[in-house]
């Protein structure tokens, strides 16, 4: 009986040890899955990563195809106004880098594009002037009408070099002529810009280009600044260059400025005509890389490059043929 009862514990004892589940995983267990995770886990972060840098990279672009057509805008607007567009035979000794300026001397560089005589609108509410210490209208001293003077405006590229980045940026340059005052004798006239001279139609030519491709400056240095218009503009060589360096302008009645067009701003001018047709290109790239090598001009990846086309009449004009 004793023996019996000792076999029915012992039994049960063995049955029970059986049953004990001792949970957990084996190493090779662990190993195979954390190599499934890897698998999974690495191409979702690969797939975010590019969908980031996809996204930074239309947003580079987004912005400088909006800042591009703001800018050409911006020019074309101002040059309606002109009453005569140099060429590249113009007056590049007179004005800035040449006769230099703050933002535009000999030390940077600096390129003349476009430059043209304008006429310089006045509004007679608007504008608001110092004269002998105090706020006055323009229409205070033309006896409440609008009034224009004559104006020297350039356009320049302008190279911005540092430790990280190379790339391009177009500057406007303007000087003007004085507003004479009508008023009573009190009131005197608004000064004309430092440097600023009128030109002088009874020069010797045939031509206005012979007459106006003889002004030189005023004696006074300038004192108006170069003031940035947009940045970001590509000045990387293309990858093709014989093709940069040749004539992109419509027919022959156009001059190319400057004569290589692998910038990302030059303008072809018909000055007889006063018409100029212009070309920007950004470099959105620059924006979010600081690796020369991989902002410089490929087709490949032209869309990154925004480029835009404009032909402009100037509808100003002078009292002379």
């Amino acid at each position: 009986m004793i023996n019996s009862l000792r076999t029915f514990l012992a039994h049960k004892v063995k049955s029970n040890k059986s049953k004990i589940n001792h949970g957990g995983f084996t190493l090779i267990e662990l190993l195979v899955a954390m190599i499934v995770a890897v698998l999974i886990i690495a191409p979702l972060l690969r797939f975010m990563i590019t969908v980031l840098d996809t996204d930074r990279k239309e947003q580079a672009k987004t912005t400088s195809e909006q800042e591009i057509q703001a800018a050409i805008d911006y020019i074309a607007r101002d040059l309606e106004q002109a009453v005569y567009i140099y060429d590249d035979s113009g007056i590049h000794n007179e004005i800035p880098p040449l006769a230099g300026t703050n933002g535009c001397n000999p030390k940077n560089n600096c390129k003349p594009v476009l430059v043209f005589w304008k006429r310089k609108y006045f509004d007679r509410e608007d504008q608001k002037v110092d004269v002998n210490g105090k706020n006055r209208k323009i229409g205070d001293l033309t006896e409440g009408n609008d009034t224009f003077v004559y104006a020297l405006v350039a356009y320049y590229l302008i190279e911005e070099k540092t430790d990280w980045l190379d790339i391009g940026k177009i500057g406007r340059f303007e000087i003007h002529d004085k507003v004479i005052s009508l008023a009573p004798k009190e009131a005197a006239d608004i000064p004309a810009s430092k440097g600023f001279k009128s030109f002088n139609l009874s020069e010797p030519g045939n031509t206005l280009k012979d007459k106006l491709n003889q002004w030189t400056k005023g004696d006074a240095a300038y004192d108006t600044p170069v003031q940035t218009l947009v940045n970001y503009i590509d000045i990387s060589p293309e990858e093709d260059n014989q093709n940069n360096q040749q004539n992109n302008c419509p027919n022959d009645n156009y001059l190319q400025v400057p004569e290589k067009s692998e910038d990302g701003f030059y303008v072809c001018v018909d000055s007889k005509n006063k018409i100029a047709q212009l070309v920007l290109r950004g470099n959105a790239l620059a924006r979010i890389t600081t690796n020369e090598k991989q902002y410089n001009f490929l087709k490949k990846q032209s869309s990154y490059f925004p480029t835009v086309t404009m032909q402009v009449e100037g509808r100003g004009f002078l009292n002379i043929k």
